[in-house]
C-alpha cells in the first residue's frame, strides 16, 4: 500500500520548509510514504526549495493555473506514481501532520472514499468573528447541496482512495474544496469528517483575499455545481416559483372575471400567463439540463473505467518523471 501526500504551492519558500518537515515518513497501513510538491508557477524557487528538502516529487507549472487545477494536477501525478489513497495539505503548515492517521484510518477500513479533517473553527484564534460565521454558514449550504455531514467544508486538508480519485473533476479553478465535497456527495461516494488540530499560522490566507470575494465565489461555486449535479431540482425549484404564484394570480382572476369586475384586472391575466409561461419554461430548461447531466454521468463513468484500466498496470513504480511540467 501506498500513500502520497501532496503539496499544492504557489510562492510558499517562507513557509514550505515548516510544513514538509512536519509530514511522517511512516503511516499505519502503508508499506511506503512519499510526498509530492505541485509548484503552481512559483517565482520564488518553491520547486527547488522542495528538491533540496528530500521531497521525492516535484511537478512544476511553467505559469500559475489556480488552486483547482493544481490540485488536480497532483491528483493525476499521484495515481500515475500508484498511490492507493491521496492526502491533500497545505504548504502553510496550517493542519497538524500528525493527524494524517486519522484521515487514511476510515479509507484503509473501507468506511470512507473521502474524509475531510474538521478544524476546530470556534476555538481558532486567528479567525475573526465573521470568518467563523461564514465558515459555519458555507460547511451549512454544502452540507445540504451534498447530502453530507462534513463539518468543515473549506478544509483541504483530506484523504482520498485511489478509486474516488479517478471519478473526481473539478471545473471551478478558483478552489476545489466545496466542489469535490458536492461532486462526492451527490456522485454516492462514502465522506466523512474527521476532527483535526490546527497549527500557528504562519500567514495571511490568499484564497480569502476578501469577505464579500469569498462568498461570492463560493456561493457561485456551489449554485454552479448544484446545477451541474441536480439540474432538474434546480430548474424545478425556479418553475415553482413563476408558476405557482401565476396559477394563483390566474384564479383570482377567474374570480373577479365570474364575480363581473374582471375588466379591471386584464393585467392581472397578462402577469399570471406571463408567470406560467416562464415557469412552463424553466421546465423545459430542467428537462433538458436533466438529460445532459445523464450524459455527462455517462461520460463520466466511461473516463473513471479508462482511467482505473489505464491505471491498472501502474505499480509503486511508475517510471514518471519527477520533473514533469504538466
Amino acid at each position: 500500500m501506498k500513500l502520497i501526500i501532496q503539496i499544492p504551492c504557489l510562492n510558499e519558500a517562507g513557509t514550505l520548509a515548516i510544513a514538509v518537515r512536519a509530514l511522517p515518513r511512516e503511516v499505519d497501513g502503508f508499506d511506503t510514504v512519499e510526498w509530492l510538491v505541485v509548484d503552481d508557477g512559483s517565482t520564488d524557487g518553491t520547486a527547488e526549495l522542495a528538491r533540496t528538502l528530500g521531497v521525492d516529487h516535484v511537478v512544476r507549472h511553467p505559469v500559475n493555473r489556480g488552486l483547482a487545477t493544481a490540485f488536480m494536477t497532483g491528483l493525476d501525478t499521484c495515481l500515475r506514481l500508484g498511490a492507493d489513497v491521496i492526502v491533500n495539505t497545505d504548504a502553510d503548515n496550517q493542519y497538524e501532520a500528525r493527524d494524517i492517521p486519522k484521515l487514511t484510518a476510515p479509507i484503509l477500513s473501507g468506511e470512507a472514499d473521502m474524509v475531510i479533517g474538521g478544524r476546530p473553527i470556534a476555538e481558532t484564534e486567528h479567525f475573526s468573528w465573521i470568518k467563523k460565521s461564514l465558515q459555519h454558514l458555507g460547511s451549512w449550504a454544502v452540507r445540504i447541496a451534498s447530502r453530507t455531514s462534513v463539518a468543515d467544508a473549506p478544509s483541504g486538508f483530506r484523504a482520498i482512495s485511489r478509486e474516488t480519485a479517478t471519478r473526481l473533476n473539478v471545473f471551478n479553478p478558483y478552489t476545489y474544496t466545496l466542489e469535490t465535497i458536492i461532486q462526492a456527495g451527490l456522485s454516492n461516494m462514502r465522506v466523512l469528517s474527521v476532527p483535526i488540530g490546527t497549527n500557528e499560522d504562519l500567514r495571511p490566507s490568499r484564497l480569502v483575499k476578501s469577505i464579500p470575494s469569498y462568498v461570492r465565489r463560493s456561493l457561485i461555486t456551489i449554485v454552479r455545481v448544484f446545477v451541474t449535479y441536480r439540474p432538474l431540482y434546480f430548474f424545478m425549484c425556479i418553475a415553482a416559483a413563476f408558476t405557482l404564484p401565476g396559477i394563483m394570480i390566474g384564479l383570482r382572476f377567474v374570480h373577479a372575471y365570474l364575480t363581473g369586475t374582471g375588466g379591471g384586472h386584464v393585467q392581472s391575466l397578462i402577469l399570471a400567463a406571463l408567470c406560467i409561461m416562464l415557469g412552463a419554461l424553466a421546465m423545459m430548461c430542467g428537462l433538458l439540463a436533466d438529460l445532459i447531466a445523464t450524459n455527462r454521468k455517462l461520460l463520466e463513468r466511461i473516463n473513471a473505467r479508462l482511467a482505473q484500466s489505464t491505471l491498472a498496470g501502474i505499480g509503486p513504480r511508475s517510471g514518471i518523471d519527477p520533473e514533469e511540467r504538466p
